[in-house]
C-alpha cells in the first residue's frame, strides 16, 4: 500500500467515525466562515466542522492528484482542546492521532 492509499483510508475512518459520531453535518457553513484566515478557522468553525468542510476535503484533494502531502503535521492538541467543548469529538481523537502519526513523519 502506498503512502497516498494508507491516506485515503485514514481520511475515509475519520469521516465514517464523524458522522458515526453524530458531527456530520448535511449544510455547509456560511461563505464566510469558511473564508476565515485564522488557524483551524477557529473564529467561525467548530473543530467538527473545520474537519468536514476544510481538512477533509483539501486532503482528499491532495491524495487524487497525487500532490505531496504534508510531513509536519500536528492537529491533535487542536481537536483534543476542542473536545472539552465538543465532547462528541472524543470518538475521532485516536484517528486524529493516527494522522498525526502518519503524516507527521511516517510516511516518509
Amino acid at each position: 500500500m502506498d503512502c497516498y492509499e494508507k491516506t485515503t483510508r485514514l481520511l475515509v475512518r475519520l469521516e465514517q467515525q464523524l458522522r458515526a459520531q453524530g458531527l456530520w453535518q448535511h449544510s455547509p457553513p456560511s461563505e464566510e466562515a469558511l473564508a476565515s484566515t485564522e488557524p483551524f478557522a477557529i473564529d467561525t468553525l467548530t473543530c467538527a466542522e473545520w474537519l468536514q468542510w476544510i481538512f477533509l476535503p483539501r486532503m482528499y484533494h491532495l491524495v487524487e492528484e497525487r500532490l505531496m502531502l504534508p510531513t509536519q503535521f500536528n492537529i491533535y492538541p487542536y481537536a483534543e482542546e476542542s473536545a472539552k467543548l465538543e465532547p462528541e469529538l472524543a470518538g475521532v481523537l485516536p484517528l486524529i492521532a493516527e494522522l498525526d502519526h502518519w503524516l507527521g513523519g511516517a510516511n516518509q
